[in-house]
């Protein structure tokens, strides 16, 4: 259960922090970078496919996708990314 958890608040820590990154980006009439959105949804993807099937591959993916652009955007938004990466991880760690 505590994988599940875990799984669950990465996710939503990156949704959140998506969502926060595009309202930024497009507040300041730029584009966001499409690798940055593509790689932040492709760590949702995996965290909850990771929460609905728990699995280690699933997991560790998400995590390390998230721990890279985590160190990525540090200047801005990456600490949260960071932390989302980290839960993931766990997750993983804790998944059978």
């Amino acid at each position: 259960m505590t994988s599940r958890l875990c799984a669950l608040a990465a996710a939503a820590i990156a949704v959140v922090m998506l969502i926060v990154y595009v309202g930024l980006i497009r507040g300041e009439g730029d584009e966001p970078a499409m690798w940055f959105v593509a790689g932040l949804a492709a760590a949702v993807l995996l965290a909850v496919v990771g929460a609905i099937r728990p699995g280690r591959p699933a997991l560790t993916a998400s995590g390390v996708l998230l721990v890279g652009l985590g160190l990525a955007g540090i200047l801005t938004i990456g600490l949260p990314i960071l932390a989302a990466g980290g839960l993931a991880l766990t997750a993983s760690y804790a998944a059978r």
